[in-house]
């Protein structure tokens, strides 16, 4: 059996290493002189920003061009976006809006909130409904159906069915637990005022 003293290895590795480096060193030997004359002659690619800042930079003649270019772009952008929003923003729904406040105003209401544009129907399920459906309301069809709920404080599981499918994991969720190999979301509900 060969055993060797932690000494005598230190030194063989010591002299294992020093032999490895000294058959590559030769490699590193004029490296920086090798890459400077591999890269001399690439263009260093400007990116958007160095394109950006040589159609802005001063030149002889070109400046009076150059904001002409900026000015008219401008203005078709103020054109376009003149004549595209009122087509495109929604309209104010003041009735809906006041529904919701008025619904949040009370102490005890909790919002049930699902956006699901397209959705048919969608309902709230859990145990403070006996996991029996509570129909949630789009009255103003932009995809955001709500209910609001009087819920004492406590604990509370609960899913949604959009169109009869489960939807367990409601993003405004406290937590969610799993049961019975579905997602179920769990939301707190405290009274005004307790800190929450």
């Amino acid at each position: 059996m060969f055993t060797m003293r932690l000494d005598d290895m230190d030194r063989v590795l010591r002299e294992a290493l020093h032999q490895e480096v000294s058959e590559t060193a030769y490699r590193i030997e004029g490296l920086e002189d090798r890459i400077t004359a591999s890269l001399s002659g690439r263009a260093p690619n400007p990116g958007f920003l160095g394109a950006l800042k040589q159609l802005l930079a001063p030149s002889t003649g070109g400046r009076v061009a150059q904001l002409a270019v900026v000015g008219a772009t401008a203005a078709c952008f103020l054109l376009v976006g003149a004549l595209v929003v009122p087509r495109v923003a929604p309209t104010a729904q003041p009735d809906a809006a006041q529904g919701l406040r008025s619904a949040l105003d009370r102490e005890d209401a909790t919002l049930f909130l699902v956006p699901a544009p397209g959705a048919e129907s969608v309902t709230v399920l859990g145990n403070f409904n006996g996991w029996t459906a509570t129909p949630l309301s789009d009255p103003d069809e932009d995809g955001i159906w709500t209910a609001t709920i009087e819920l004492p404080p406590g604990r509370y599981e609960y899913a949604y069915l959009v169109d009869g499918r489960w939807w367990g994991q409601d993003p405004l969720a406290d937590e969610y637990v799993r049961s019975f190999g579905e997602y179920n979301s769990v939301r707190y509900v405290e009274r005004v005022g307790d800190g929450a």
